[in-house]
């Protein structure tokens, strides 16, 4: 069955935020025009009353169920209870009280942090359970799975039409490249980057008038990266996964968890010699082996994607990634003031 969402009142969670922006853009081409998005310094979705009023405000018939406290391994490592609290509290209220005010569909939207460590390759739905998730994004993961739990008992207690998705690591254009929260793409982006520029040019404090300056060779840049670069992780165009997702609120209505990725892995030492390659950085790379690596290995089975309501990746991952570093480099400074 189809669900056409075009006469529908949506109601999308994180919708101004790096994927939100993308679903909503996603829906408008679909000709929606009741999309309402809450914006967190009016809704704190962690709080009951907040989401009583947002469900007031926006009376919606859909839910998509993307707002989420998130960041890369550093940003888990210090902040476990906070992201294993906000992003539980936020999918268990919003659901529930989604099934209180009759809604017709919710789509809560996972992680493949939610996937245990060892899990074998290709990532298989039905490898969800079959151990504890990597230890430096447990948490999140776990607090995220937790939708998966709330929307089967829902369904099976309730009747209630809630689907759950897994995507894979997210890139694009306007991601996250705040290196205090920013996953790996953005911030070797912005380290190599950086580094480039600051090993080429450098003011020496020229006398005024002066237009003195020291030259400095560019192989003396230096980038650190944490871990050794073995693991591999795969990762999804940011308007691949709207799509996605805007394709599974109109055609699923099944109980079990789906993936959403691109079918691929890359290890982390070859990413960093591709974005290397296309942000000009020549320079040195320093593996910090003290660091964790995190999970081992990421690459999903995207099978059921395809088969249940037609998904499949289109964006090449090299072009995707020339795509988000022109980005960067075009609204750096912009970037720099908001992030």
């Amino acid at each position: 069955m189809m669900l056409h969402l075009n006469d529908r009142r949506i109601l999308v969670t994180g919708g101004a935020g790096f994927l939100g922006s993308h679903v909503v853009e996603a829906l408008r081409r679909r000709d929606c025009t009741e999309i309402f998005v809450p914006r967190s310094k009016d809704y704190d979705l962690t709080t009951e009353d907040a989401v009583r009023r947002v469900y007031r405000d926006a009376r919606p018939e859909i839910v998509i169920h993307l707002a989420a406290v998130v960041g890369g391994i550093g940003a888990n490592r210090a902040n476990p209870g906070k992201f294993f609290y906000d992003n539980l509290m936020m999918g268990a209220l919003l659901m529930e009280h989604a099934r209180r005010n009759g809604v017709a569909k919710f789509v809560a939207v996972g992680t493949i942090c939610a996937y245990p460590k060892l899990t074998p390759v290709p990532f298989r739905e039905e490898h969800l359970w079959n151990g504890y998730p990597e230890e430096t994004n447990a948490p999140y993961g776990l607090a995220k799975k937790m939708l998966l739990v709330q929307s089967q008992a829902y369904r099976q207690q309730y009747g209630f039409n809630a689907i759950f998705l897994l995507p894979v690591n997210l890139y694009g254009p306007g991601d996250n490249f705040n290196p205090e929260s920013s996953h790996v793409i953005p911030a070797l982006i912005k380290k190599c980057l950086e580094a480039q520029e600051s090993a080429i040019l450098s003011d020496s404090s020229p006398s005024a008038g002066s237009n003195n300056f020291a030259i400095r060779n560019p192989q003396s840049a230096i980038v650190e990266v944490w871990g050794d670069g073995s693991p591999t992780r795969e990762f999804l165009y940011v308007e691949d996964c709207a799509e996605a997702i805007v394709l599974a609120t109109e055609r699923y209505e099944k109980p079990d968890p789906v993936n959403l990725g691109a079918g691929f892995e890359i290890s982390i030492k070859d990413l960093v010699e591709l974005i290397a390659k296309h942000t000009g950085f020549t320079g040195r790379i320093v593996w910090d082996t003290t660091k964790p690596n995190g999970q081992p290995r990421r690459c999903l089975d995207v099978s059921c994607a395809e088969r249940e309501f037609g998904f499949r990746a289109r964006m090449p991952f090299e072009e995707g990634l020339v795509r988000t570093i022109a980005w960067y480099t075009s609204h750096r400074r912009r970037v720099k003031v908001t992030s």
